[in-house]
């Protein structure tokens, strides 16, 4: 089955500049206040990750987890976002954002909209996650809330070649 997807913003996904501040020690970035999320996007573990060039992580989605993702470089990245949730304002529509270094940002993923990212620079780039949920559940002994698309042939979830 082949899915028309329009371009566009997603409903409930928020991208935040990251504003680096720089001095002669080097510089500094919040990522995240507390002040500033929903009760539901507060983070619950956070991990960082190294994505080498040309690697792409995903596309998957989640069932009840929401992702905090910070691209910060010292790499860029191309987001691929999918809004697969049937009762969105913005239920079929993709969105695709240039991240990392050059353009530093904070994105709030819901569940059920499904996230790829690829790293299109010539050095890794590092992505940190704040989920609001731990991987596997306390002690790791619940079941993975990750729906994974990418090892389906006919996946309606595309990258741009």
């Amino acid at each position: 089955m082949t899915i028309i997807w329009t371009e566009g913003t997603i409903h409930d996904v928020e991208i935040r500049p990251l504003n680096k501040r720089t001095d002669s020690r080097g510089w500094l970035c919040e990522l995240f206040r507390n002040d500033e999320l929903t009760p539901e996007q507060f983070p619950a573990m956070c991990y960082v990750s190294e994505t080498l060039p040309g690697v792409t992580r995903g596309p998957h989605e989640h069932a009840d987890q929401t992702d905090f993702f910070a691209f910060f470089g010292p790499g860029n990245l191309k987001l691929y976002l999918w809004d697969n949730r049937p009762d969105s304002p913005t239920y079929r529509c993709k969105m695709i954002i240039p991240v990392g270094v050059s353009n530093p940002a904070a994105v709030i993923v819901p569940p059920g909209v499904v996230h790829a990212y690829q790293c299109v620079s010539e050095v890794p780039a590092l992505v940190l996650n704040a989920p609001n949920r731990l991987y596997a559940g306390k002690g790791k002994k619940e079941n993975v809330d990750e729906i994974r698309h990418e090892n389906i042939a006919d996946s309606p979830f595309v990258l741009d070649k």
